[in-house]
């Protein structure tokens, strides 16, 4: 029989990170990603949160360190996220104010 997962949701960011990453973190410590693969891509995602008035999905190979950063953003500003078009124009993506576009590892996409 199989394990049905479900994802969860969270009203913002900050809420996704304090009940979701924190804990997380706290059993896993020497997990630098969400999914506790050390690299290589996934399409699974660890949880949903709303940003904007639009329902964002959190990719599992999103860096824990990077949720700390966007977290900080979020504590210092009400817009610490850029909503970007992804490059087909069909989907969009946010990124964090002020990170580099190289090695991001921050993977947020709109689930609309």
């Amino acid at each position: 029989m199989s394990t049905i997962n479900v994802i969860p949701e969270y009203k913002d960011f900050s809420e996704f990170y304090v009940k979701g990453v924190l804990p997380y973190k706290e059993l896993n410590p020497t997990h630098i990603r969400l999914d506790g693969k050390m690299r290589g891509s996934t399409r699974n995602f660890s949880a949903y949160f709303w940003y904007s008035g639009k329902k964002w999905k959190v990719g599992a190979d999103t860096h824990i360190d990077r949720l700390k950063l966007a977290y900080d953003a979020c504590k210092a500003s009400d817009e610490p996220f850029v909503i970007k078009s992804t490059r087909d124009k069909k989907g969009q993506y946010l990124e964090i104010k002020g990170q580099p576009i190289r090695d991001k590892k921050f993977y947020v996409y709109n689930a609309g």
